[in-house]
């Protein structure tokens, strides 16, 4: 006799080994039946998402509602990693997240916010937006409070605007990478960071600054591989044997970098990076880098939105989470 099968042709054996439970649940799940814990399910409604199968319109769950996500790319694996967190969370008390990204020549992040208030979301968490940015005006967010709509603001810290912050700390992730680089014996030392107006790069660039006593050199260009490259190029040019990135992928364009000169990676010139998504352990070599701490951190800035939606007042200041140091392959002794 073939095995009992699911509705949509998923086989019961299949989904109740994906979550770990027994067939009879699996069942008792699919036909609606009470008795199994809410987690137990929504162990098994997860397990049919990874699975591939269409869930069946019984257990389809109304939306307690939209929330909007605004995030600034998604060619940076860190911002889909902060997406996927989030979204997995609201999906999980009932909400419908809405991943609304910017695109150079696309949508402005207030014409994203009124397309997103326009269509009635319960609140918004920005990510890396404007409010991250000291040359723009924070008025914009008064507006938006003044619409009567929640958020909260991921990564870029600002006095002027009255809302729930959720930060790294960057300045600690830069004086962790200098005090990692001088413990192998590097000396000369630099930061290649994205452009001073934004508040993360402020940051880090205070706390390389304290922890190299003022005497590191700092280049500041774009976030991104070519902008990591032309950086890094002008600090081997400074003599540096250790590099500090300012993010990943400006990381991989430091290691293009040292390779033009005809130097290796980490026998001749280190770099650390900041963020850590899965991607970096297996690039060549696999990253040195601060670890943003991902889930920590959205589970924060989605809790805090819940909590005003609820109705429950929220302390209108700064969360910061502490990176990790996580060594890998592209740092090693100083040459010589």
């Amino acid at each position: 006799m073939a095995p009992p099968a699911a509705p949509g042709g998923a086989r019961l054996s299949d989904i109740a080994a994906q979550a770990r439970v027994s067939e009879a649940t699996v069942s008792r799940v699919l036909n609606g039946k009470a008795g199994v814990a809410a987690a137990t399910r929504q162990r098994v409604l997860a397990a049919l998402d990874v699975l591939g199968y269409e869930r069946p319109l019984r257990l389809r769950q109304r939306s307690a509602g939209l929330v909007g996500l605004v995030i600034p790319e998604l060619t940076n694996p860190i911002f889909p990693a902060f997406a996927q967190v989030i979204e997995q969370l609201l999906a999980s008390e009932g909400y419908t997240p809405v991943l609304c990204t910017q695109t150079p020549g696309g949508a402005t992040e207030d014409e994203l916010v009124d397309q997103l208030v326009e269509r009635g979301v319960s609140g918004i968490v920005f990510m890396s937006a404007l409010h991250a940015d000291t040359t723009a005006d924070p008025s914009r967010y008064a507006r938006l409070a003044a619409r009567q709509v929640p958020f909260v603001l991921i990564n870029g810290y600002n006095e002027a605007i009255s809302a729930p912050f959720v930060s790294p700390d960057d300045a600690a992730a830069a004086r962790i990478a200098v005090r990692h680089l001088r413990a192998l014996g590097h000396e000369r030392i630099g930061l290649a960071v994205g452009p001073r107006r934004f508040v993360p790069v402020l940051r880090k660039v205070e706390g390389f600054l304290a922890e190299t006593g003022g005497r590191g050199l700092v280049r500041h260009t774009l976030f991104s591989v070519e902008g990591g490259q032309a950086a890094a190029a002008a600090l081997l040019g400074e003599g540096c044997t250790g590099i500090v990135c300012g993010s990943d992928m400006m990381a991989l364009g430091a290691i293009r970098a040292a390779r033009q000169r005809g130097l290796r990676v980490p026998q001749d010139v280190s770099v650390v990076g900041y963020d850590d998504s899965d991607l970096f352990a297996f690039t060549d070599p696999p990253l040195t880098t601060l670890r943003q701490p991902v889930r920590a951190m959205g589970a924060a800035a989605v809790n805090t939105l819940l909590e005003e939606l609820s109705g429950n007042p929220v302390q209108h200041a700064e969360f910061v989470f502490q990176p990790e140091l996580v060594v890998r392959g592209s740092t090693a002794q100083a040459p010589g």
